[in-house]
């Protein structure tokens, strides 16, 4: 955990006090995770674009560094937690029949505008 002045509105006391706070989680190093869970974290690090294994997360929201602490770890237990969530996966289904008449019918409406176009209306050869 490292803490840094915090940028923003806030007058002096921005400048002289260190409100931002940055938690960094080392992955690879965890003695807390089994082995699938660190590789699940390391690959979801890896698309985000971190090459590292570490997992930063920062909060200057509030004034207070002890709040922005308390934050800061909320931030990382929910990131953790919606990485760890099983990816749900899709079910295949096929489009209902009203859906299937519903397209037809539109294709078939925006074919007429699109002859009716193209019959001459408003136009002739000689102009």
């Amino acid at each position: 955990m490292r803490t840094a002045r915090s940028g923003g509105p806030g007058g002096q006391h921005v400048n002289k006090v260190e409100t931002k706070v940055e938690v960094i989680f080392d992955v690879a190093e965890s003695s807390a995770l089994d082995p699938a869970t660190k590789q699940r974290l390391l690959s979801y690090l890896e698309s985000v674009g971190v090459t590292d294994g570490r997992l930063r997360v920062t909060a200057q929201q509030s004034r207070s560094q002890w709040q922005n602490r308390q934050g800061a770890l909320e931030k990382l237990a929910a990131r953790i937690r919606a990485v760890l969530c099983p990816v749900k996966s899709r079910t295949a289904t096929k489009p209902t029949p009203g859906s299937r008449r519903r397209r037809s019918d539109e294709k078939r409406k925006q074919s007429d505008l699109k002859r009716s176009r193209r019959s001459g209306a408003g136009w002739t050869e000689a102009d």
